[in-house]
């Protein structure tokens, strides 16, 4: 089994962050740290306990070029919309700033996505057609487990990042990678090793701001 940093769980929760310049696209990740990695997302909850998720881990230098290119050009629309302009500008100064960092360093990861070592893309069988209304109980049963995934991940002083951008080019990915129809891709990890030192808490609104008890 791998050496694990030493954390706490409360430790682990709060200093999982989404790493993008601070990425090692040099360093090499054996496949031996994400399988073990995906045996501890494997002990995830799932609907019903179906565990109808797939891992797609993509090593080869050509498909995550293919891969990067995609989401380059899924990034390079995002940040010409109006909601980019939305998520990145609220009129305060603090939140401002942070989510201006934030926006440099996806646009960084956007740059370099295809030289990542390790991209590995969550996926759920679950047919050809999504239902129309709510979808919370069908990602519930994979995106619990992808968030384990960075958790554990973390836990081996390696950094992740959540994207789906690439969601746009599905059917070209699943094309590229061989995934059925029936088997619909959630979430894009980029993995690496990290640069730099530790992660600490980032500033989040408090609590009060989006608690509510009994009533909105």
């Amino acid at each position: 089994m791998s050496d694990l940093l030493p954390l706490d769980p409360d430790q682990l929760l709060s200093s999982t962050r989404s790493v993008r310049k601070r990425l090692d696209f040099d360093r090499p990740v054996p496949m031996e740290i994400i399988r073990e990695s995906l045996e501890v997302a494997l002990q995830a909850p799932s609907g019903s306990n179906t565990q109808g998720w797939h891992w797609i881990v993509v090593t080869d230098p050509e498909k995550k070029r293919v891969i990067g290119d995609y989401y380059a050009q899924a990034f390079g629309a995002y940040r010409n919309s109006p909601m980019y302009a939305t998520n990145h500008t609220s009129g305060d100064a603090d939140r401002d700033a942070t989510q201006g960092r934030v926006a440099s360093s996806a646009e960084y990861l956007a740059e370099r996505m295809g030289e990542v070592p390790v991209l590995v893309i969550g996926a759920l069988k679950a047919g050809k057609d999504l239902p129309a209304k709510n979808q919370a109980g069908l990602w519930g049963s994979l995106l619990p487990a992808a968030w384990s995934l960075q958790l554990a991940l973390r836990a081996r002083g390696l950094g992740s990042a959540w994207t789906t951008l690439h969601l746009q080019y599905e059917t070209e990915i699943a094309q590229l990678l061989g995934i059925p129809e029936d088997v619909r891709q959630g979430v894009l990890l980029p993995v690496a090793y990290y640069t730099g030192k530790d992660f600490k808490p980032a500033p989040r609104q408090p609590l009060d701001t989006v608690l509510h008890v009994d009533t909105w």
